[in-house]
């Protein structure tokens, strides 16, 4: 889910711009792997052979993970930093002033491009830092955004 907000600035939080979880198209290789076990499980019930069962059970257990790693992570742009949270717990687990930044690349291959998510990597100015936005919707969208405030802060992407 990714949601434009026109939030009120308070003095503890910044105002958010754009915030968002990894895109459920991210996690395409778990649908599919738990496909074929459901798959399996089906044809194994058909046939009356034993251990179908955990082969359905496998298929939603997949699914579940899907929806956990999913949430893992919490994307954040304020006007003046970009955050990595835990989706759980609200901790943060990368941070970048938007003044610290140097580069902003996206980061997309052919089955992404389909789902139009990828990856927007952000390079930190004078360290071997990565932060990175995995499984963003229309990434280049996003990318354009933060370049737009890190200008507004007087450095140039």
């Amino acid at each position: 889910m990714t949601t434009l907000q026109a939030a009120e600035t308070t003095d503890r939080q910044p105002r958010v711009v754009w915030e968002a979880f990894p895109s459920w198209a991210l996690f395409t290789w778990l649908y599919l792997v738990s496909a074929l076990a459901a798959l399996r499980a089906a044809v194994f019930h058909r046939f009356g052979v034993s251990g179908w069962e955990a082969w359905g059970v496998g298929a939603g257990l997949l699914l579940i993970c899907a929806a956990v790693l999913r949430r893992w992570a919490h994307y954040e742009l304020s006007r003046d930093r970009i955050t990595v949270r835990n989706g759980y717990t609200g901790r943060e687990m990368q941070a970048v002033a938007l003044t610290e930044v140097e580069a902003v690349d996206v980061q997309q291959g052919p089955v992404a491009a389909f789902f139009r998510i990828g990856t927007v990597a952000i390079h930190v100015c004078g360290q071997d830092r990565l932060v990175s936005l995995r499984g963003v919707r229309d990434p280049e969208e996003v990318s354009m955004q933060i370049q737009s405030l890190v200008r507004k802060h007087g450095r140039a992407t």
